[in-house]
């Protein structure tokens, strides 16, 4: 593509963009928009092309890491780091909203958080989100485990409790697999931790579970 006809291409890419958001944008354009900043002076579409028939979904792009994007023919250094750069950028942006947030009349920052978080991870991860006595966020653990299967103390959690002085508790945890429905394990797990906690007054406010999928809450499906 020669040089003007690039730049008339990216200009109206930017417009479409400006006048109807990211929705307005397939999800291969909204990639070739992001390589138009790290790859200046060449057509990046069958980059961006390539990397959603890799990758199959636009999530799993930003999930990827700098290794698995830079097998895609056009994707160097500088452009895997602006995708791992952007995804911490956006973990970092919903954290900010979760903590602090009324979880109990708000808790969609919290789902966004756990799910950018751990949602698209390949080893199963386990959050426990500490909340005071306004249900607000204040502190969070995060543990990494195996492909299927996280290590909980509630030892661990008791402790933190008092530490920080939590009023209340949400678990989080990822099931790699892409399925949601929570396993004998998870309801045994959930079970214990609840009791627990409850000998030091602590509330378990939910248990969560997600994936790049989607979510299940413990509370909205009356396990709780």
């Amino acid at each position: 593509m020669k040089d003007d006809m690039l730049q008339g291409h990216r200009a109206r890419l930017r417009k479409k963009f400006l006048s109807g958001g990211l929705a307005a944008l397939h999800d291969y354009e909204a990639l070739e928009m992001l390589l138009t900043f790290v790859i200046p002076r060449r057509d990046v579409k069958p980059i961006a092309k390539a990397l959603l028939l890799h990758f199959k979904e636009l999530h799993a792009v930003f999930d990827a890491s700098p290794e698995e994007l830079q097998t895609i023919k056009g994707i160097g250094e500088n452009a895997a780091i602006l995708f791992i750069f952007l995804r911490e950028l956006c973990n970092s942006y919903l954290e900010s909203k979760a903590l602090g947030t009324d979880f109990v009349n708000s808790p969609e920052s919290v789902i966004d958080y756990a799910r950018m978080k751990v949602g698209g991870e390949h080893n199963e991860f386990f959050m426990v989100l500490y909340l005071n006595t306004k249900n607000h966020v204040i502190d969070y653990d995060c543990q990494e485990g195996t492909i299927n299967r996280a290590a909980v103390y509630p030892r661990n959690i008791i402790q933190r409790c008092l530490r920080i002085h939590a009023a209340a508790i949400i678990l989080v945890h990822n099931h790699p697999s892409g399925l949601c429905e929570p396993s004998p394990g998870d309801l045994r797990m959930t079970e214990r931790i609840k009791t627990a906690v409850e000998t030091i007054e602590i509330k378990l406010l939910d248990h969560i579970i997600v994936s790049k999928a989607g979510h299940k809450s413990f509370a909205d499906m009356n396990i709780l």
